[in-house]
């Protein structure tokens, strides 16, 4: 089976980037959209991306417009969406779907590795998935769980 660093996906650039990149970092992978009630989450992922990224830790963001149609923006819109009202500085990737047929092949992993309470699939946007330093998905956690609340489990695994 493939692990967490065999994948590759599309920057918000366009350019293709292999999770190897990121071997060895504790992650916070997190499926976002800009036009969600938890949109202001973007500001806990960037706090914790300041906070832990000197030592090894890094959110990657995946937009996605399957919960709501709340990510219709194109890959520049994204991009200046999270840099004018989040300052957001960890690495955003290109729009992506996280469920059914057309799902991303990370996030069918992802859901794979760590099923969430109501099966597999993901519910709603700002669904993260914590990835310890050898590529392990150690956790999933819902939506309502703000980025704050990850900070304990994340300095442990740092």
């Amino acid at each position: 089976m493939a692990g967490i660093y065999d994948f590759t996906a599309k920057s918000l650039a366009g350019e293709d980037v292999t999770l190897k990149r990121f071997e060895g970092q504790v992650l916070l992978i997190v499926n976002t959209a800009s036009a969600c009630g938890f949109t202001p989450q973007y500001r806990g992922l960037e706090a914790l991306q300041k906070e832990f990224g000197p030592r090894g830790f890094s959110v990657l963001g995946f937009p996605c417009n399957q919960f709501g149609m709340q990510e219709r923006g194109d890959a520049l819109q994204i991009q200046q969406f999270c840099a004018t009202n989040y300052q957001i500085t960890f690495p955003m990737f290109a729009k992506i779907e996280v469920n059914g047929g057309n799902a991303h092949p990370l996030y069918d992993y992802l859901k794979s590795a760590k099923s969430g309470l109501l099966g597999s699939s993901i519910k709603w946007n700002f669904t993260k998935f914590l990835v310890d330093r050898s590529g392990k998905v150690v956790a999933r956690h819902p939506p309502t769980v703000t980025p704050e609340r990850l900070k304990r489990e994340i300095e442990a695994m740092l």
